[in-house]
C-alpha cells in the first residue's frame, strides 16, 4: 500500500510592495494566450529540443498573458520569502486585494470576479512540455494552479483564498537562475502581443549592450499568437513606434530581399537583473 502523502504546511504570502520576479521559461516560451477573447485552440510549439503544448476547456479557455500576472505574484513571493530565510511551500494563502493590488489592478467587486475567473483559467489549463527533462524527450503535465479555494470563517466572512501551484513551476522559480526581477511598469501594458514581447526582450536583452535581433517570422512562431502573420508583423511595427516597452529602446532592419528584424537594446541604466 502506498503512503499517505504528506500535507503541503501553508505559506502566507508577505505583505508589503515586492520586486515582481517572473520565471524565466515562462518569459521564453509560448505558455499563454495573447488574446483577450477566449481561445480554446491548443498552443503547439516544437522544436529540435523543445515541445509546448497548451489546451483550454471550452468553458474557460488557455489562461492569458494577463492571467500569468498571477504567476508573477506567486514568483515574487517565493523568491522574497526564500531570501529572507522564510519556509515555502506550494500552498500559498493570501487575499484577493494582496494580488491585485501587487498587479495593478483595481480592488472593485468586478476585480475581484476578474481574479476568480483567471484563476479558474489557470487551473483548467493543461500543459505539457519538455523544458527542464533531462532527456529533452520526456513530456511534464501540469495545470499552472493545480486547485485553489476561497476561504471563510464559520460565520460567512472572508478570509482570503488558497492555491495550490505545480511543482514544475515551484520548483524553477526556486533556482535563482530561472528567475529574473521585471520592470513594475510591464503591468500597465495592455497589448497582448505588447507584453509577451517585454517578457522576451527582458529574457534576451538582459545587461548586453548589443542587445538582440530576432527574425519577424521567428518571434511569431515564438508568439505563439493565433493572429495572422500580417496582423502580427503590424503590430511589431506599431510597438516600435511606441517605444512602449520599459527599459529598452526597439527598431527594425531590413535584410533583402524579404527579411525583417525586431532589434532591442536596453536603455542605459534601465535594465534590471
Amino acid at each position: 500500500m502506498s503512503a499517505t502523502p504528506e500535507p503541503l504546511r501553508c505559506f502566507r504570502a508577505i505583505p508589503g510592495d515586492l520586486a515582481p520576479r517572473d520565471a524565466q521559461d515562462l518569459m521564453a516560451h509560448p505558455f499563454f494566450s495573447l488574446a483577450k477573447s477566449r481561445r480554446t485552440t491548443p498552443i503547439d510549439f516544437r522544436t529540435a529540443t523543445v515541445t509546448v503544448r497548451v489546451e483550454g476547456t471550452l468553458d474557460h479557455g488557455i489562461a492569458t498573458i494577463w492571467d500569468a500576472d498571477i504567476l508573477i505574484w506567486a514568483a515574487s513571493q517565493l523568491v522574497e520569502a526564500r531570501d529572507a530565510g522564510i519556509p515555502t511551500s506550494r500552498l500559498i494563502q493570501a487575499t484577493p486585494y494582496e494580488i491585485l493590488r501587487f498587479i495593478s489592478r483595481g480592488t472593485s467587486q468586478r476585480d475581484y470576479q476578474r481574479l476568480k475567473a483567471a484563476l479558474d483559467r489557470l487551473q483548467s489549463t493543461s500543459v505539457a512540455t519538455s523544458l527542464r527533462e533531462t532527456t529533452g524527450r520526456r513530456l511534464h503535465r501540469f495545470s499552472w494552479i493545480n486547485e485553489w479555494r476561497e476561504l471563510a470563517s464559520p460565520d460567512g466572512k472572508p478570509l482570503g483564498l488558497e492555491m495550490i501551484l505545480p511543482d514544475w513551476f515551484y520548483s524553477g522559480v526556486l533556482d535563482q537562475a530561472l528567475v529574473l526581477t521585471i520592470d513594475p511598469a510591464y503591468f500597465k501594458l495592455t497589448g497582448g502581443i505588447e507584453r509577451w514581447l517585454y517578457r522576451l526582450v527582458r529574457k534576451h536583452g538582459g545587461r548586453q549592450v548589443d542587445g538582440w535581433q530576432f527574425d519577424f517570422r521567428h518571434l511569431y512562431r515564438k508568439s505563439g499568437s493565433a493572429a495572422r502573420y500580417s496582423d502580427f508583423a503590424y503590430d511589431l511595427r506599431v510597438l516600435v513606434a511606441r517605444q512602449s516597452l520599459p527599459g529598452y529602446r526597439l527598431s527594425t532592419l531590413r535584410i533583402p530581399p524579404s527579411t525583417e528584424l525586431l532589434a532591442f537594446r536596453p536603455v542605459p541604466h534601465a535594465a534590471r537583473g
